[in-house]
């Protein structure tokens, strides 16, 4: 392995090491919140029947046990996937989102939900490919190149290219190397954070691009961070969208370089999924006989 390689893997694994121990204290906040606040219903349809809200629901990492706090059990997700159908929600491309957001006649299923996958973990072929194909669901993966045929823990450019033939996942960009944004800025003159920001963003949507084909204009914000530069910059080099860990549905007068997601980890339960998109909650088998 080259000095350069093991470089990046040392990287790719405190990346992975920071990003997961930052992303347990967002999980953890979006379920208490979730549990605490009172349902706000979600809101398929205005009042003229059109649609004005819409869900994303982001996830990491998939396995038979929740080895860690970005892991879903693959019966969690099965869960989920149960209650959405069994609730009237319909899967939809992440690029029909936007479409909607971007195209005053672009219309969308009363109950739309997109499903993302961040950092390209190797569960997502071993594991969701399997469950994709079989349900047909369409998927959005945000990869860091430089993980990629790299980290253990990672897909490869071959797994990829294998994904991609399904005609059900998407590949997107989660920036070159997963930094913190608001890290950086904090250790780097403004201008040397312009030019790293912006080699975060170009490289990695045109290295994909290079390996993959297809057209990246989609992007993740690692751990959610973002600012007014940073979404200036997203812009200028090409994306056309870019998603948060902001735990709310997507309106559509959201920003489209600021779109929130649903952060999806094992504890969330289908009670849990059904308060975070405003479904009505049905009373417990114990409350009910207490009533009565």
């Amino acid at each position: 392995m080259s000095a350069l390689s093991r470089r990046r893997l040392r990287l790719a694994s405190g990346v992975m090491n920071r990003r997961a121990a930052l992303l347990l204290v967002v999980a953890i906040v979006t379920v208490v919140a979730v549990l605490l606040a009172a349902p706000a219903g979600f809101a398929a349809q205005g009042p003229s029947g059109a649609v004005s809200a819409v869900a994303i629901l982001v996830y990491h990492r998939f396995s038979d046990t929740a080895d860690d706090s970005m892991t879903v059990r693959v019966a969690t997700f099965e869960a989920h996937l149960r209650f959405l159908r069994e609730h009237g929600y319909q899967i939809v491309p992440l690029r029909s989102i936007v479409a909607w957001l971007r195209e005053p006649d672009a219309t969308l299923p009363a109950k739309a939900v997109a499903l993302t996958v961040d950092d390209g973990h190797e569960s997502v072929y071993e594991r969701l490919m399997p469950i994709a194909q079989r349900e047909q669901l369409p998927i959005t993966l945000f990869i860091y190149p430089s993980a990629i045929s790299n980290a253990p823990y990672a897909l490869t450019w071959e797994q990829l290219h294998t994904l991609q033939e399904t005609g059900l996942f998407d590949v997107q960009s989660h920036t070159w190397w997963h930094p913190n944004f608001h890290a950086e800025r904090r250790r780097q003159s403004p201008a040397e954070f312009e030019r790293f920001a912006t080699a975060q963003l170009q490289h990695s949507r045109e290295l994909i691009e290079s390996r993959l084909g297809g057209h990246v204009d989609m992007l993740a914000w690692p751990f959610g961070v973002y600012d007014e530069e940073v979404v200036s910059i997203a812009g200028k080099v090409g994306y056309v969208a870019a998603f948060t860990l902001k735990a709310s549905q997507v309106k559509r007068s959201a920003s489209l370089l600021a779109l929130p997601r649903f952060l999806m980890v094992d504890d969330v339960t289908p009670r849990i999924l059904g308060r975070l998109l405003g479904e009505p909650e049905m009373p417990s088998v114990s409350a009910t006989k207490a009533r009565q």
